[in-house]
């Protein structure tokens, strides 16, 4: 029988106030050219690499943790694992129901229209759908030995699979299937499985939800969600069958005809027509390593770091001549991030300890090369395009200043897209979580093991500095607000929600097991 415990809360209230390189060096020690092969990411996490090695290392592009929680415009779903639940909590008000679910909860992810939440439950080898208002359950039972979940964008399919890049459960003992994965009808509650290829390593859905791709190494296997009973067909997207090169990342085009591939070490990307289901080879330069959409989906930009190019393919006719635009002389660039405005891209690398990163102009095509005070871990541009966010690694550029604050120290800086002002911030420690306000004027971020959240004022590029009363594990914020949370390390569960506009810290301890308020 299903258990819900309600907590309604007396809040603990906190009233706050604002309080030239010739050598790159780089993430693997590989001491080949620039387009060799290989994925370590050390130069990412703050170790020192080699000096005067290639850039055969593969670009990082994190978000620092996974989603923790999950959020509608009104509650806050968290799971706790360790507990076979999930707690909903309310905002403002801050009251507390928590609900039983499956064995050994993974993930939880909330509909676009803030009507349902859907629980991938690893330990039992289902999935919970709970009404995000009443919190009523539906249990639909899924194959054993998954470990991951995608959810389409209007929120009725679920995809289960094993990822190969995750860790999660495999048999123990009898026989176990890498090809079979899930799909799961979250309304009806129908559930069907299919075979796709050889340990998938991505799912991602055609806007309309229409179609599911489900991305192997060998194979892209694109599953119709039109039809009564899903239909899966499989496309061979390696040249080389018994040595496929890993499929590193893959976008769909905004009418949902094409899928652009990109595959480690290949000197072209897979074109994948999805009405035809033929695969075709766009050139592009040598040892591409990102490949992004812009944000009006009408180009998709490979970033090919050894031949220092960009390629810009027209979405809608991919087949035509790309642009080729040559990237400044002498600089390492291997990634790019478009602004949500469309009108600026910033290329960077995190595979080598490069303090420069370069601003693409969209209207103008200008190159600029811009500095910062060390080398990038990752990079994102605030929602409104107004601010760039740089967390920097620990090691330092083989040119670097050793008598700077910086220098051998974790750090972050926000910088201005109109002017380029920057604010440049010493850190304590590695930076874990990071999130943006949709309106684009707050960011906020947390660090391990320090009981603190920062709190980016994007307008000003200020700082505030809030107490926590233990260490965080993520922060997020509440789908269309600027009301933060902060999920923390507390054996009965631990919450704080942060209001920046009114700079009122409110904490909620014991949501787990219903005791423990702070008052």
């Amino acid at each position: 029988m299903r258990r819900l415990t309600v907590l309604t809360l007396g809040l603990s209230l906190a009233f706050v106030a604002c309080s030239d390189y010739n050598a790159y060096e780089r993430a693997d020690g590989a001491a080949d050219a620039w387009d060799t092969a290989s994925s370590d990411d050390t130069a990412a996490s703050g170790e020192s690499p080699d000096d005067d090695e290639d850039d055969g290392a593969s670009e990082r592009e994190d978000d620092f943790i996974k989603l923790l929680p999950a959020t509608t415009n009104q509650y806050i779903f968290v799971v706790n694992s360790a507990r076979d639940t999930v707690s909903r909590v309310s905002v403002p008000s801050l009251q507390v129901l928590t609900v039983e679910v499956g064995s050994r909860p993974k993930v939880v992810r909330t509909t676009a229209d803030n009507e349902r939440a859907i629980v991938f439950n690893e330990g039992s080898d289902d999935l919970t759908v709970l009404d995000a208002e009443t919190l009523n359950a539906t249990t639909i039972d899924v194959l054993p030995y998954l470990n991951a979940m995608a959810l389409s964008d209007d929120g009725v399919w679920a995809v289960v699979y094993r990822d190969a890049d995750e860790e999660g459960d495999g048999s123990s003992g009898g026989a176990q299937s890498f090809n079979e994965l899930s799909i799961v009808n979250t309304v009806t509650g129908e559930h069907f499985s299919e075979v796709v290829g050889f340990k998938p390593r991505q799912v991602k859905f055609t806007g309309d939800s229409s179609r599911a791709l489900v991305v192997s190494d060998e194979y892209l296997s694109v599953i119709d969600l039109t039809v009564d009973d899903p239909d899966v067909q499989v496309v061979e997207i390696a040249e080389d069958l018994l040595d496929p090169p890993p499929a590193e990342e893959i976008e769909v085009s905004p009418d949902g005809a094409y899928a652009f591939l990109r595959q480690f070490g290949e000197d072209s990307i897979a074109l994948i027509d999805l009405d035809t289901l033929t695969v075709d080879r766009l050139p592009t330069g040598q040892n591409p390593t990102d490949l992004d959409l812009s944000p009006d989906g009408a180009r998709a930009v490979v970033v090919s770091r050894g031949s220092n190019e960009l390629y810009v393919f027209d979405v809608e006719n991919p087949y035509g001549d790309p642009e080729v635009i040559a990237l400044p002389v002498d600089e390492l660039i291997g990634s790019v991030q478009f602004s949500p405005d469309n009108t600026k891209a910033m290329l960077y690398t995190t595979a080598a300890l490069v303090s420069h990163y370069t601003t693409w102009d969209l209207s103008s095509g200008e190159l600029t090369v811009r500095p910062l005070i060390k080398p990038i871990q990752s990079v994102n541009v605030t929602p409104d395009g107004g601010a760039l966010v740089v967390f920097h690694t620990e090691a330092d550029a083989t040119d670097a200043d050793t008598t700077s604050e910086f220098y051998g120290e974790w750090a972050m800086s926000m910088i201005s897209l109109s002017d380029f002002r920057r604010n440049a911030i010493l850190l304590s420690a590695e930076p874990t979580a990071y999130a943006d306000s949709l309106d684009g004027r707050w960011g906020f971020f947390v660090m391990e093991g320090k009981p603190f959240l920062e709190v980016l004022d994007y307008e000003n590029l200020g700082l505030t500095e809030i107490k926590l009363r233990s260490n965080p594990v993520h922060v997020g914020v509440l789908t269309g607000t600027s009301y933060a949370y902060v999920n923390q390390d507390h054996e009965l569960g631990r919450l704080s929600f942060y209001d920046p506009d009114s700079a009122v810290l409110e904490t909620i301890t014991g949501f787990e097991l219903n005791s423990g308020i702070e008052h």
